[in-house]
């Protein structure tokens, strides 16, 4: 997740993020992934009226114009990136028994449809699905989605969200682990990743425990790709036709590293360094027995003491500074080497158990995608402290993002990367921020490797400046360099908003058609915002309410 503190200033046309609408209570119900079809459909019909009274999906009709308008879209699209848009955080109902603002999904689904817009993105929560107990899974607010997306003709990435949501950017909701998970991490804490200084996290579940059978009797990613796999069962007519992808969360907000910079409680504010996270019981363990196995005992008894606090900055730490730092020394090198190796082998791991599940799910197949943070600060130093404390191995003098690109390769797997939107000039200078170089190297280490590279935009911009950076960033280059989609963060009320919509419908558009003038773009998405007004204008009050 990339941060920037001047988004106010540079987005001053927008409008803030709006918190969604209160999660209603319910009696939750599950039933095992392996209960009979017809017990499940009587289940879903009992599930769905505890949750809320009955209301029927709103599918507003597409006028002529929109079916038009989304038609060509999608018979240019061939040149040109498709766009995705997130949806909200909380568009399935903690009991997982059905939709939050049902109306709401409908009108917006039928809106970004008309602005040819390829699909939508939503996370698929452990801690809904799974809530009750092991192998007890819940899907079934979420295969009320899936439906609507296929009814309208939408495509879905189905994100495997194995971390807790709350106490991240963008976080507007809370949504734990599974209770039963919590309650082993309770008993054991050390299956929290944990600094120096014993502060621990529970965001996500210490990947040193990965190959452990510590939660009730299986291991992490055990339990990550039997809910993979129950996520498959469920879904197996969608795949390949209405769910296209699949994006595999592996850390802290579903990215591929250490929980070092937690915004929660305060600990962490932009653009400090963070810290590491290799205190817990099972990450000493592995670094005792690495130091060993290197001839350096003395090495094994923790990470740096030296490397600062979480608000710190490079020159503030002997580890991190630019002359002498502890970082570039016989002891840094193995200390990073084997930090960063630890993250490479999770995402391994994890993928591994990915590709195992959805390798045949579909006749057409889905893509894998993992997710990748954009963590542009201090990345004009010379040690790139805050990459090294999320286990990104990246120095003036040494690539970090290759070796994951490779990882991912191994996999098949795309590789998805955040600030896409963001400039160098936006950035507080004095932190080193520079947000296009960092896309410029992991474009580079994706192209060497062979893998695709997607995008999403780090924060909420409904801006023009922000939207002619994607373009250039995604489409606007030779083919063999465009992105192979980039999903739009996020749906709410303020992306329906008169303006922001006519300007996204253009930037669509411009995605969809690599080269497409900007001006022509514009003037087809006035047609797009008159054609949609009605439609917009329900799905901005029913996000609302």
């Amino acid at each position: 997740m990339a941060l920037n503190l001047a988004q106010s200033a540079a987005a001053a046309a927008c409008f803030a993020p709006s918190t969604g609408a209160g999660v209603a209570r319910c009696a939750p119900s599950v039933v095992s992934v392996r209960a009979a079809a017809s017990t499940v459909a009587s289940l879903r019909m009992q599930r769905q009226a505890a949750c809320e009274p009955s209301v029927a999906p709103a599918r507003p009709a597409m006028s002529v114009a929109c079916r038009a308008v989304a038609n060509h879209v999608s018979s240019s699209r061939r040149n040109g990136v498709p766009v995705f848009v997130m949806m909200p955080l909380d568009t399935v109902k903690k009991c997982g028994s059905a939709l939050n603002r049902r109306k709401a999904v409908a009108a917006s689904l039928a809106a970004l449809k008309s602005a040819g817009v390829e699909g939508i993105m939503v996370d698929v929560w452990w801690g809904i699905v799974e809530s009750e107990g092991p192998g007890r899974y819940n899907f079934d607010g979420y295969m009320e989605l899936m439906e609507m997306a296929r009814k309208t003709g939408i495509k879905v990435q189905a994100v495997m969200s194995f971390h807790q949501c709350g106490g991240n950017v963008g976080d507007s909701v809370n949504i734990p682990l599974p209770r039963w998970v919590v309650e082993e991490m309770e008993k054991d804490q050390d299956l929290a990743y944990t600094d120096q200084w014993g502060l621990r996290n529970y965001e996500y579940v210490s990947l040193g425990c990965d190959a452990v059978p510590v939660l009730k009797g299986r291991t992490p990613v055990q339990c990550y790709t039997d809910f993979m796999r129950a996520f498959r069962d469920h879904f197996a007519s969608y795949l390949g036709d209405t769910i296209v992808e699949i994006q595999v969360g592996m850390g802290p907000a579903g990215e591929l590293r250490y929980p070092s910079y937690p915004e929660s409680n305060g600990t962490w504010k932009f653009p400090g360094i963070g810290a590491f996270q290799c205190g817990d019981r099972y990450m000493r363990d592995s670094l005792k027995a690495a130091a060993a196995a290197a001839g350096k005992s003395e090495w094994g008894h923790g990470g740096p003491t030296d490397a600062g606090g979480y608000n710190n900055w490079p020159e503030d730490t002997l580890f991190f500074r630019q002359d002498g730092g502890g970082w570039s020394t016989e002891y840094g090198e193995f200390f990073l080497s084997w930090y960063s190796q630890m993250l490479l082998e999770h995402g391994e791991r994890v993928l591994s158990g990915a590709t195992s599940v959805f390798g045949d799910a579909a006749p057409g197949g889905v893509k894998i995608s993992a997710k990748v943070a954009g963590i542009h600060w201090h990345y004009g130093t010379r040690s790139h402290a805050p990459e090294l404390t999320a286990g990104y191995y990246n120095t003036r003098h040494r690539d970090g993002y290759l070796p994951i690109a490779r990882m991912l390769a191994r996999h098949g797997a795309v590789l998805n990367f955040t600030c896409v939107e963001m400039r160098d000039h936006e950035q507080p200078q004095d932190a080193q921020c520079m947000p296009e170089a960092l896309v410029r190297q992991v474009a580079s280490a994706a192209r060497a490797a062979g893998v695709g590279l997607a995008g999403e935009n780090a924060l909420p911009r409904y801006d023009g400046t922000a939207h002619d950076q994607v373009v250039a960033a995604a489409a606007d280059r030779a083919a063999e360099d465009r992105m192979v989609a980039f999903t739009y963060l996020r749906m709410g009320p303020d992306l329906f908003h008169p303006d922001n919509w006519r300007r996204f419908a253009a930037f669509v558009r411009r995605m969809s058609e690599s080269g497409s003038p900007r001006e022509a773009a514009e003037q087809a998405a006035h047609g797009v915002a008159q054609a949609t007004g009605s439609l917009v204008h329900e799905a901005a009050s029913a996000l609302r309410s």
